[in-house]
Order: structure tokens, then C-alpha cells, then sequence
């Protein structure tokens, strides 16, 4: 879209990135993922910033704003098996396998349905996990990672199994472009990179997580998918409590009017699930959460 354009790319690294030996659930993680490149972003250092959105917090510092959001790949989370296993699903493991993941929300939903299965915590990036699962003396007999992860390192052929029975991450498998409010140039440029079935989709998941409230440490789940023919967005979510055992769903759909903004439309979606999950207590769960969470940790043990 802009051949004689230059691009200078930085690489940065956040508190998230840096601090690899602690589970995400013990820290406050709004801006876990972002912070410091909100500041480089603030004081011009940089033009734009790449993000995962799943790390994104929904809400933005006034002065940036989500200026594009590309091409989602698949969004499911992805079983890799110990090359020492010859299990195929979840479904063939036995009781008592222990499966790492960093995440409270896979933990949740899958301890909800696969009660038989222990799951331990783990951190690192990809490579450092997947090392961690194929070591002699590893705990892990499989782990849950992003299919958008692997899929973007070129270890695709280490997934196991797609799990379609999870609701994925709030806008997981997307990338987010934040950019300065005021730099209208940047904007222009961002603007090509949107994917419209992707943006719409995401702006629904993440109003619902800014209405519940919910970060990457709250098991929240949630699926968007945009239906070019019929303009039509659907949308179900999940609030799974860390032990499994309560759990609140919701879902809706709107047909979109192409006189109105596509984007506000999209957010009173979410904003309509969290509503209805708001009415059959998703709260409960997720102020329990709060006020307990040891409980949190205490699924991963």
C-alpha cells in the first residue's frame, strides 16, 4: 500500500517479556505487555506500536488509540505433546497428565471439562516452553499454546491437536496497532493494515472483557466471527471460575446496518453478552477472583 515508504523497526522488551519465573496471575496485569512502549509511543521515540491483542489492555491511555487490527490467524488454543507421548487429544490422556500452561483461563475451562487432568504452571517464551515439555526430566506430558504462536514460528508441525471445546483469549491470534491520537499521518498509514471481519470481531471481545472488567489473569473466553454474507456477527463468551466448577455462558448476534459506524455496532455486541452475563453472574465469579486470588495460583498447583 506504501512501496516507497521506510520503516525503521525497534525492539523493545516489557515487564511481561523481562520477568519470566512468575505466573501472570500474580500481577496486576493491566499494561503487563505495554507500558514501556506506550512511553517510547508517547515521547516520539516511535511512530507505532506492534501489539499482540490479547495482551492489549481494552482500555487505552487517552493520548493513544487502536488504530488498526490485521488478520487474525487461527485464534484456537493448540495441545503439543511431549515427543515422548503418542496421544493424539486430550480425550486419550490419562488421568493425572500433567499439562502446562501460563494461562488462567485455559486452566479453568479445561479442568471444567477434563476434571481428571493436572495442570502445572509455566513461563518462558515458546521455544524456553516447548524445551521445558521435551527435557528427560520434565513434569509436563503436554502443553496449551496459541496455534497463532506456533503457527507464526514455523513449529506448526508440534501441534497435537486444535481445541474447538475452548473459547479462545480475547483477541487472540490478531495484532494490534496503537498509535498517538493526534498523528494523523501514522493513522492513514495504519488504516490499510485493518482486516475488516477481524476488526469487527475483536472490538466485540474486547468491550465485552472492558464491561466485565477481566484481564489475561481472569478466565474469561470469548469467540466473534464475522459472516461476510448475511453482515452478520456472532458472538459467545464463557466466565469460568479457576476451579472449574462454576461457569456463566452467553451469546448473541446482530446483523450489521451498513448506514451506521460498523465499530460502534460491534462494541454494543460485547457490550450486549456482558450484559446477559453480567444478569446470570459472571460478577460472582469474577469478584470471587478478586477477593481470593490464591485461588487463582492455586489451579496451576
Amino acid at each position: 500500500a506504501h512501496p516507497a515508504l521506510r520503516v525503521e523497526i525497534e525492539t523493545m522488551k516489557t515487564i511481561g517479556d523481562k520477568i519470566q519465573d512468575v505466573a501472570l496471575s500474580k500481577f496486576g496485569d493491566k499494561g503487563l505487555f505495554t507500558k514501556e512502549l506506550e512511553v517510547a509511543l508517547e515521547a516520539g521515540l516511535i511512530d507505532l506500536v506492534v501489539h499482540s491483542l490479547k495482551d492489549m489492555p481494552t482500555t487505552l491511555p487517552d493520548n493513544m488509540t487502536l488504530a488498526a487490527i490485521t488478520e487474525r490467524e487461527d485464534p484456537r488454543d493448540a495441545l503439543i505433546m511431549a515427543l515422548r507421548h503418542s496421544y493424539k487429544t486430550l480425550e486419550e490422556m490419562p488421568s493425572g497428565s500433567v499439562i502446562g500452561t501460563g494461562s488462567v483461563r485455559r486452566v479453568a475451562q479445561l479442568r471444567r471439562l477434563y476434571p481428571m487432568l493436572t495442570f502445572m504452571d509455566i513461563r518462558g517464551n515458546l521455544n524456553t516452553r516447548l524445551a521445558k515439555l521435551d527435557a528427560d526430566d520434565s513434569p509436563f506430558d503436554a502443553l496449551i499454546l496459541a496455534v497463532a504462536g506456533m503457527t507464526r514460528l514455523g513449529l506448526e508441525s508440534r501441534i497435537t491437536q486444535r481445541i474447538d471445546s475452548v473459547l479462545h483469549a480475547v483477541g487472540q491470534g490478531a495484532l494490534g496497532i496503537e498509535i498517538r491520537s493526534d498523528d494523523q499521518r501514522t493513522a492513514r498509514i495504519a488504516a490499510t493494515l485493518n482486516h475488516r471481519a477481524t476488526r469487527l470481531a475483536c472490538l466485540a471481545e474486547r468491550e465485552l472483557m472492558r464491561v466485565l472488567e477481566g484481564g489475561c489473569s481472569v478466565p474469561i473466553g470469548a469467540v466473534a466471527q464475522w459472516d461476510d454474507s448475511k453482515r452478520r456477527l456472532e458472538m459467545q463468551a464463557i466466565v469460568v471460575s479457576p476451579d472449574g466448577e462454576h461457569a456463566v455462558e452467553a451469546s448473541s448476534d446482530i446483523t450489521v446496518d451498513l448506514e451506521e459506524d460498523e465499530d460502534t455496532q460491534a462494541r454494543a455486541l460485547g457490550n450486549t453478552v456482558a450484559a446477559t452475563m453480567r444478569e446470570r453472574g459472571a460478577e460472582r465469579i469474577l469478584h470471587a477472583i478478586e477477593r481470593t486470588p490464591a485461588a487463582v495460583d492455586s489451579v496451576s498447583r
